[in-house]
C-alpha cells in the first residue's frame, strides 16, 4: 500500500472519529437532570435534620446520582408552620419533581392531596396504614412508599426501661404529637403494658411549645412521675426545649430516637433515622430507574439502639443500674 494511501485512509478514519465527538457530547448533554425535592418539618439550622439530609445525598452519590451532573436537589424548611408546609409541597409539585421525600406525615398527606403522580418516599413515619398513606405495608398501592418507625409493639418496651432506671415511677405522661394518629396508636400498647406493673398513664397532644410546658409544668407537681416521648414533630422539633423542662424538674424520660439520649435527653430505644435516610436512596434510585412506589413494600427498622445518657442521669440523681448499662449500645458520660 502507497503512502499516500495510508494518509488518505488514516484522513478518513480520522475524520469518521471527529464527526462521532459531538453526537457523544450532545448524548450526554441530553442526560435529563432529575429533580428530588426534599421538604422537612423542621429548620435548616437543625444540625441533626441537616445529618439526615446529607446521609441521602452520600446514598445518592454512591448509587451514581451525583449533584451538579445528573442530579439537583431541592431543600425546603416548613419550620413547623402549616402554612409554609402547603406553599412548599405546591412549589414541589409545580416544578415536577421526579421524587420527593419527607419524614412527616402531615407532609406526605398535604403532598397526596397535591399529587397522586408524583412518587413520594417518606422516611421514620409512624404508621402509614393507618394514617391512609399506604393502602398496605407490602403493598402500597399509591404513589408513596418508604420507611417506617418501630410498631406500636416497641413502645411497651419504653415502660419497661423507665421503670427499670426509676423503678418509683407510678405516673407516666405520654406526650403524643397532635393529631398523629399513629402516635395516639402507641397509647394503648403502653396502657397495657402499664397494668402489670402498677403505673398510671395519662396523655397529653403537643401542638407547639405552649403546650410542652403545659403539660411539663401539671405532671411535674407529683411525685414519681416520668415521661415517654413518642417521634416526631412537632415534639422532635421542640426537643431541646423538652430536654431542659425535664432536667429542670428532674423528671425521668425514655425517648424513640437514639439521637435524643445523644443530645441531653436521659434515655432512647429506637431505631436510627440516619439509617433509614441512607436506606431512602435505593428507593430513590429505584424510583429514577422506572419502579413504582406503590410495587415498593414499606420498610420497617433493621435494628434497635438503647442510648443512656450518665450525665444526665446524674444531673437528675438516678443510680443507673449496671444490668442496664451493660445492654446499652452507647453511653454517653
Amino acid at each position: 500500500m502507497s503512502a499516500s494511501m495510508k494518509r488518505r485512509e488514516f484522513m478518513a478514519l480520522l475524520g469518521g472519529a471527529a464527526a462521532a465527538w459531538p453526537l457523544t457530547t450532545s448524548a450526554q448533554q441530553a442526560e435529563r437532570v432529575r429533580r428530588i425535592g426534599v421538604l422537612m418539618d423542621g429548620t435548616g439550622t437543625d444540625m441533626t435534620l441537616r445529618a439526615y439530609v446529607a446521609a441521602l445525598r452520600t446514598g445518592l452519590q454512591k448509587l451514581g446520582w451525583i449533584v451538579g451532573q445528573n442530579l439537583r436537589i431541592q431543600e425546603l424548611w416548613a419550620e413547623s408552620d402549616s402554612g409554609r408546609m402547603r406553599t412548599y409541597a405546591a412549589e414541589l409539585v409545580a416544578i415536577g419533581a421526579d421524587v420527593i421525600l419527607t419524614g412527616n406525615t402531615p407532609i406526605v398527606q398535604e403532598l397526596q392531596r397535591q399529587t397522586r403522580t408524583i412518587p413520594i418516599v417518606f422516611v421514620a413515619l409512624g404508621d402509614p396504614v393507618a394514617t391512609g398513606v399506604v393502602a398496605s405495608l407490602a403493598r402500597p398501592g399509591g404513589n408513596a412508599t418508604g420507611f417506617m418507625n418501630p410498631p406500636p409493639s416497641v413502645s411497651e418496651k419504653w415502660l419497661e426501661l423507665l421503670k427499670e432506671i426509676a423503678p418509683g415511677i407510678n405516673h407516666v405522661l405520654v406526650m403524643i404529637n397532635a393529631g398523629n394518629i399513629a402516635n395516639a396508636s402507641r397509647l394503648p400498647a403502653i396502657e397495657a403494658s402499664a397494668l402489670s406493673m402498677g403505673v398510671r398513664v395519662s396523655s397529653s397532644a403537643i401542638h407547639d411549645a405552649s403546650d410542652l410546658k403545659s403539660a411539663i409544668d401539671s405532671i411535674a407537681r407529683e411525685a414519681n412521675t416520668g415521661l415517654i416521648v413518642t417521634p416526631g414533630a412537632p415534639i422532635s422539633d421542640l426537643r431541646k426545649m423538652l430536654f431542659e423542662f425535664a432536667n429542670q424538674n428532674h423528671l425521668p424520660a425514655v425517648y424513640a430516637y437514639p439521637q435524643d439520649a445523644m443530645e441531653g435527653g436521659l434515655m432512647a430505644y429506637g431505631a436510627e433515622p440516619l439509617d433509614m435516610w441512607q436506606r431512602a436512596a435505593s428507593y430513590v434510585d429505584r424510583i429514577l430507574r422506572g419502579e413504582k412506589p406503590a410495587d415498593l413494600p414499606v420498610q420497617g427498622p433493621t435494628s434497635y439502639k438503647l442510648v443512656i445518657n450518665l450525665k444526665t442521669a446524674r444531673a437528675l440523681g438516678l443510680d443507673v443500674p449496671p444490668t442496664l448499662l451493660a445492654r446499652a449500645d452507647e453511653v454517653i458520660e
